[in-house]
Order: structure tokens, then sequence, then C-alpha cells
């Protein structure tokens, strides 16, 4: 079964995504905060990450390391907001993520993911590293 893992504050864009989701037969889980987030990856199996840009809290390769170990193999898509520069987007796709503008088509995401990728359910080596980002 693909499961999205949504990190975003944006409750409005957050209760439409998961509409879509449902519509598909995808399940989805909705976190806040990064470290909300992150810690939801070290407990359940995700097969994509969607991460708003502004709740990206390290450089772009220090976030990028930081899923790499804790759900290595599992597409990341950025979403930056409409009308964001080229700039952004190149910055983030060199350092491994997908980047989508918002809105966007749930469709689209799914698209990403391959079959059968998933997180493993046990990370206790990353879970170091995640409580050191969110303390």
């Amino acid at each position: 079964m693909t499961r999205v893992l949504m990190i975003d504050g944006d409750r409005a864009l957050a209760q439409s995504v998961t509409m879509a989701c449902m519509e598909s037969g995808v399940a989805i889980r909705m976190a806040e905060t990064l470290c909300e987030g992150v810690r939801y990856m070290l407990e359940s199996p995700v097969s994509i990450v969607l991460i708003d840009s502004g709740v990206l809290r390290l450089s772009g390769s220090d976030q990028a390391r930081l899923f790499d170990s804790v759900a290595p193999g599992v597409p990341v898509v950025v979403l930056v907001k409409p009308g964001a520069r080229m700039e952004e987007h190149v910055k983030l796709e060199l350092q491994g993520f997908h980047v989508m503008s918002k809105p966007f088509d749930v469709r689209d995401v799914l698209a990403k993911v391959e079959p059968g990728t998933r997180a493993p359910v046990s990370r206790p080596e990353a879970a170091a590293r995640v409580d050191a980002v969110c303390r």
C-alpha cells in the first residue's frame, strides 16, 4: 500500500490533499513540523514524503542526509510557493529532492513513487540524529 507523509502546517492544503489521497485509495499521514514527521518515519514505513520548503530547518545537504538516514530510498518532494524562483528549484533538485509548486495534483505526486518503496520500520541509529535536530 502506498503511504504518503505530508509535513506542512497549512491545514487547508492538508485537508485537500488528504481527501484526494483517500479518493485514490492512498494512506496519508499529516505532520505539522519536521520533527513530528521524522519521528513518524522512524515508526512507520512511508512510500513518499511531501514537505513544505518553509519547514526545512537545516541546510539542503544536511536535510537530504537526514531523510536518507531515516528513510533511505524514499522520494522526498519539496513543495514550494507559487512563483518560486527557478534557482530555488534547481538548488533543491541538485540536493536530491523532487520539487513541486503549490498547489499540486496528488496524481503527479503518486507518479513519483516507485513500486515497493518503503522505509524500514525500526531505525534506532537514525533516532539519535533526529533527537539532535529536534531539541
